[in-house]
């Protein structure tokens, strides 16, 4: 089927590496679109709790099809998380069209974007990193469960349920930490006169326009795919949140053929487009 055409497309939080994250679904989106542009906001990889031991090959292929796109016409920005911060020793490294990054800024149609993960704003990881890990084995825990009793849900006819998202709506200090999050972000890209600020970090998924006395600002979070399966599409001048669960055509979207290609091969393809413009640039200036 014909793929569609995006600007630009952000994911964040896919957390490759552990039981939680659903890396099919993820393959069928990235399969379905075709972005200028592609936005990895943090917390693609799970380094925290990364384990030889549980590696899926539908993982291994979501990582293939990242560097497939990057090899051809998409320009692939990974933003550091905190779950992958071991890759900020390598910040702003480009190799071809992947870049990684600690943060980005894009002029969208005259308005300025400003991408970056979120973590920074987050007490937890900054003072009691030990805690945060912990808080991380506890969510993947809590996920596992919650797919066996959905399981369980869906023999006796009952829809599914979120675990985390009922704990995280009924415990106040949840809600007001999204709540700081989000003011925080805003007010910070107000000050640097963003007109549009993008995250990921707190799971959850949102587009909202927020005034306040110093200015306006667009807020983005394009949640995760461990829970909501989300992603922010741009095009046409507009945001908007796409979401797989309401996605009618994805399932048409079959998983291309990736057991046939070699992942040196990709990386390869990627290292030999760059030595190429480098070599073209030679040439001009020898000319």
């Amino acid at each position: 089927m014909k793929k569609r055409q995006l600007e630009v497309a952000v994911i964040s939080d896919v957390h490759l590496g552990t039981f939680g994250c659903h890396a099919d679904e993820l393959l069928a989106y990235l399969n379905s679109i075709k972005p200028k542009k592609l936005i990895l906001n943090g917390d693609i990889i799970d380094i925290w709790q990364f384990s030889k031991h549980y590696f899926p090959s539908s993982h291994m292929k979501v990582l293939r099809k990242i560097i497939s796109m990057a090899s051809k016409d998409t320009e692939v920005y990974y933003i550091t998380g905190n779950h992958d911060e071991l890759l900020r020793k390598f910040s702003n490294a480009s190799m071809g069209n992947l870049h990684i990054v600690d943060k980005l800024v894009l002029n969208l149609n005259g308005k300025k974007a400003w991408f970056f993960h979120g973590d920074i704003f987050d007490t937890a990881i900054t003072h009691a990193k030990w805690l945060a890990k912990l808080g991380a084995y506890g969510y993947d825990f809590l996920i596992v469960l919650n797919r066996f009793v959905n399981k369980i849900s869906k023999i006796f006819g009952r829809e599914r349920v979120s675990l985390s998202k009922k704990i995280k709506n009924n415990i106040k200090g949840a809600l007001k930490h999204i709540s700081n999050f989000e003011s925080t972000a805003v007010n910070i890209a107000i000050m640097n006169d963003y007109q549009y600020v993008v995250c990921g970090h707190i799971h959850q998924p949102k587009k909202e326009m927020i005034r306040t006395k110093k200015g306006q600002c667009t807020y983005l979070n394009s949640g995760d795919w461990v829970e909501n399966l989300t992603a922010l599409e741009y095009s046409f001048k507009r945001w908007k949140i796409y979401r797989y669960n309401q996605d009618k055509l994805i399932p048409f979207y079959k998983d291309e053929e990736f057991d046939t290609i070699d992942i040196h091969e990709l990386v390869a393809s990627i290292t030999a487009e760059k030595k190429g413009s480098y070599q073209r640039k030679e040439d001009t200036q020898d000319s």
